[in-house]
């Protein structure tokens, strides 16, 4: 197992740009009337072009996090988790200090067809250098793959990291799930998959961990209610989302699937469903989806922490606390280390940044 000894590298200012969400848009209305065309039979087409356009833009957040990475951390890379060919995960943990650290297990986004582990490295170590175990796992992209096969993958690398306990020195009965964007649903799935009785039934996938481990989730811009899945605007925005729901489903009418119902989490919170914290973007295309949870959640009885927006100007779009240059993403960096350090009682303190 290779350990590498992460420095934070020197980097221009304009390579660090944060994700062009006009980017995404321009790639998908430029294609115009072919995407459409090709929607009627597949979404095998806009599938790909959402997936490069997400890969040019991980590109952008990859260096513009890695101008925030500290020193004093350690990354394990591409580390097997399970025999399939997309079970690979990163770990980072602080370089001094045996542990056992608390377990942040973040789930990437990417539409559940693109993304990657890779972009979020910086942000990873900017975590684990308060004194956490992060774990950050690839898994299966659709079209090619389909629901619920990304969901076993993750709890597949919960179950390897608990077995590698002391190779990772992480405490397997403090665990954080996280997850931004289409990340954020699956791990929202594995907290609920923790802790309401039959779900796993539904979903055909027996957790790995037990409700009492889970002591928080945080959910960043994720979509989460099958009912809103096309409810967005703009045609670059409705061609993702029904790309990446047929995609990810392998029905085309995936919305009024019901052997996919148990998609949508606000159906099946209980009362025991972890803590939670709570973020969107006030211009998010996915909006909807967090304000729904956390109503619903409300309704159960919980009560999530959240980091809402909703007067701020310039308005923020999807995934906007990746971008470190900002305030915004700074107030939401600072409020997930105090719910870190809350839930799972670590001392959060933190080495020097060149971004701080």
């Amino acid at each position: 197992m290779a350990t590498i000894r992460v420095h934070a590298p020197t980097l221009s200012p304009a390579l660090g740009a944060a994700v062009s969400t006009a980017v995404r848009r321009g790639a998908l209305e430029a294609a115009g009337a072919g995407v459409r065309a090709s929607m009627l039979v597949t979404p095998r087409l806009a599938a790909f072009l959402i997936r490069e356009t997400f890969r040019r833009s991980g590109l952008r957040t990859a260096a513009s996090l890695m101008r925030h990475a500290p020193v004093g951390v350690e990354a394990l890379r591409d580390l097997r988790y399970g025999p399939e060919p997309d079970m690979l995960l990163d770990v980072f943990r602080p370089a001094d200090g045996d542990g056992p650290h608390p377990l942040l297990l973040w789930v990437h986004g990417g539409g559940f067809v693109g993304g990657s582990k890779d972009e979020l490295a910086g942000y990873f170590q900017m975590i684990a250098s308060h004194g956490y175990t992060v774990a950050a796992p690839r898994y299966a992209l659709a079209p090619k793959y389909r629901y619920p096969v990304p969901v076993r993958q993750v709890m597949r690398a919960l179950d390897f990291l608990q077995a590698e306990r002391t190779s990772f020195h992480l405490d397997p009965d403090r665990i954080i799930l996280a997850g931004n964007s289409a990340g954020a649903h699956i791990a929202a799935q594995i907290g609920t998959l923790a802790t309401t009785p039959g779900y796993a039934g539904l979903v055909g996938i027996p957790p790995t961990i037990a409700a009492e481990q889970v002591r928080g989730l945080v959910l960043a811009c994720g979509t989460f209610d099958l009912s809103l899945t096309l409810g967005v605007s703009g045609l670059a925005e409705s061609i993702l989302v029904r790309a990446a729901g047929w995609s990810y489903s392998g029905r085309r009418n995936f919305n009024r699937d019901i052997t996919f119902a148990a998609w949508s989490i606000p159906d099946f919170l209980t009362p025991a469903f972890p803590p939670t914290l709570l973020t969107v973007g006030n211009a998010d295309p996915l909006r909807a989806h967090t304000e729904r949870l956390h109503e619903a959640m409300r309704a159960a009885g919980l009560e999530p922490e959240t980091v809402f927006w909703p007067d701020h100007v310039p308005a923020l779009d999807h995934e906007y606390q990746f971008n470190l240059d900002t305030e915004p993403a700074q107030v939401f960096r600072s409020r997930l280390l105090e719910f870190l350090a809350a839930k799972t009682g670590a001392d959060g303190a933190g080495y020097a940044s060149p971004g701080r």
